[in-house]
């Protein structure tokens, strides 16, 4: 299984906003991701690091 955790850094906390992502596509705006079962979020944020030996990956809110 190839699919990550997603994570938005809130300060000095991380929260899980979706899980088993398969899919995350760049948009002007932000990041539209995708899970194993075709749920859609869209969030107004950038990558800022990602870990996939540990399925997870941290997005920053755009500012």
């Amino acid at each position: 299984m190839c699919e990550s955790n997603v994570y938005l850094k809130d300060g000095e906390n991380e929260v899980m906003i979706m899980e088993s992502v398969d899919t995350i596509v760049p948009c002007e705006n932000g990041l539209n991701l995708m899970d194993i079962m075709g749920r859609q979020l869209f969030v107004p944020a950038k990558i800022k690091g990602m870990t996939l030996l540990n399925h997870r990956i941290i997005l920053e809110k755009l500012t």
